[in-house]
C-alpha cells in the first residue's frame, strides 16, 4: 500500500481513492486516474482502514464506524487527511495529500494582497472555494507568512490537523477536534481564553461557530476560516443564511463590521496541461463594501465594487484574475471563458439567490 501511495505522491496526486471492489485511484491534475489493475476486496480495504486509524479506541470500533476523519503520515511518503466511510456496506477511504513543507503565498501563486490580509490586526478572513480548490493550502500559507514575520500567538482548531507549523517568530498552538478539544464550538470558545492573536477554524459550519468567530473578531482577534462556496457573493449569502430570522438584520450588521476580507479561489488547467494554476477573487473590506454587506438585496453590487477597487485596495473579480493568467500565457482563453462561465447564474434562474 505504501509503495502505491508513494508512487501517487511522486506523480503529483492531490487525493487517493481506495474502495472495496475497485482499483486504487488518484486525482492527478484534477483527473481521477487508476493506479493499479487488481481490485480490492472488502477485507483488504478494511485492513487498510485499520492501518490508517492510529487511535486504539477508534480501531476497536471500526465495524461501527460510518464516517470518520483522521490524519496519517509515514516518513518518506507524506502526511494525509483521511476520511473513512461506508458505501454499499463496505469501506471506502479518501486520502488528501498534505505536503510536509508548509506552503508560501508566493509559492502558491496567490496575489500580494494575501500578505496584507494576513498581517491584519483583527477581523474575520474567509477563504472560500469548492472542494479541492486549495483552501487549506492558502490558509496554511497565510499562517506561514504570519509565523515568519510577526510575533503573535496563533491557535488553530482543526479536524484533523493537516499542515504542521513549527514555532518560528510566533507561538503556534494546534488543536484537533476529538483529540485535543470536544468540538469546533468548544475549542473556539476556549481559544478566547488562551490569549490568542490569531485563531484559525477549519470551517464555519453552524450559527454558534459563526457567532463566536464574529465575537472574537470584535474582541480584536484575527480569525481565519474557510467556507465551501464557489465565489465571494455565495460566501456572504451562506453566512447571512446562518443567522436566525429574528437576528438576521443585526447579524448582517455585525458581519459587515467584522469581515476583513473574503477570497474565493479555484484551480484551472495550465495551458501546457502540466498541472493547474490558481485564479482568485478578492473582496477587501472598505466603507463601501461594509455598507453593501448590510443589505441582502445589494450583494450583487459586490462584483462591480471588487472590479473597481483593484488598484486602490487589491480586490479583484474572478474574471480579472483569469484575464491576468491569460495575459501571462499560463492558461488559454478557452479555459478562462469556461472557468468564468461556471460562476455565472443561469439565465432561467435569474440572479443569485439572495437568501
Amino acid at each position: 500500500m505504501e509503495k502505491i501511495i508513494k508512487a501517487a505522491v511522486e506523480r503529483g496526486a492531490s487525493d487517493l481513492h481506495i474502495k472495496a471492489g475497485d482499483v486504487f485511484r488518484a486525482r492527478i491534475d484534477g483527473k481521477l486516474v487508476p493506479l493499479t489493475k487488481q481490485r480490492l476486496t472488502p477485507d483488504q480495504t478494511r485492513a487498510i482502514a485499520l492501518k490508517l486509524i492510529a487511535n486504539e479506541d477508534d480501531r476497536g470500533r471500526i465495524d461501527r464506524l460510518k464516517d470518520f476523519d483522521c490524519s496519517w503520515g509515514v516518513p518518506g511518503v507524506g502526511r494525509f487527511r483521511v476520511n473513512v466511510l461506508r458505501q454499499r456496506g463496505s469501506f471506502m477511504i479518501v486520502m488528501r495529500v498534505i505536503p510536509f513543507a508548509v506552503p508560501t503565498i508566493d509559492g502558491l501563486g496567490l496575489p500580494e494582497i494575501f500578505k496584507k490580509i494576513a498581517e491584519s490586526d483583527q477581523g474575520l478572513v474567509l477563504v472560500t472555494g469548492v472542494t479541492g480548490s486549495g483552501k487549506t493550502s492558502s490558509v496554511a500559507a497565510m499562517l506561514n507568512h504570519i509565523n515568519q514575520n510577526q510575533h503573535r500567538h496563533i491557535v488553530t482548531i482543526e479536524n484533523p490537523i493537516e499542515y504542521l507549523h513549527r514555532d518560528l517568530h510566533c507561538s503556534v498552538t494546534q488543536r484537533e477536534v476529538g483529540v485535543d478539544t470536544e468540538s469546533f464550538a468548544v475549542g473556539l470558545q476556549a481559544a478566547l481564553r488562551q490569549d490568542p492573536d490569531v485563531i484559525v477554524i477549519s470551517e464555519i459550519k453552524d450559527t454558534e461557530t459563526l457567532d463566536t468567530a464574529i465575537k472574537a473578531a470584535e474582541m480584536g482577534v484575527l480569525v481565519i476560516s474557510t467556507l465551501p462556496t464557489a465565489d465571494v457573493v455565495s460566501a456572504v449569502q451562506r453566512l447571512h443564511s446562518m443567522f436566525p430570522a429574528e437576528e438576521r438584520e443585526i447579524g448582517r450588521l455585525r458581519l459587515s463590521e467584522a469581515l476583513k476580507a473574503v477570497v474565493a479561489q479555484r484551480l484551472v488547467p495550465k495551458k501546457d496541461e502540466k498541472g493547474r494554476v490558481v485564479a482568485v477573487e478578492v473582496m477587501v473590506s472598505t466603507p463601501q463594501v461594509r455598507n453593501t454587506l448590510q443589505y441582502a438585496d445589494r450583494l450583487e453590487d459586490l462584483d462591480g465594487i471588487m472590479a473597481k477597487g483593484r488598484d486602490a485596495h487589491g480586490s479583484q473579480t474572478l474574471e480579472q484574475s483569469l484575464d491576468e493568467l491569460v495575459k501571462a500565457d499560463e492558461i488559454s482563453p478557452e479555459t478562462a471563458r469556461a472557468a468564468n462561465r461556471s460562476t455565472e447564474p443561469s439565465p432561467k434562474k435569474g440572479k443569485r439567490n439572495q437568501g
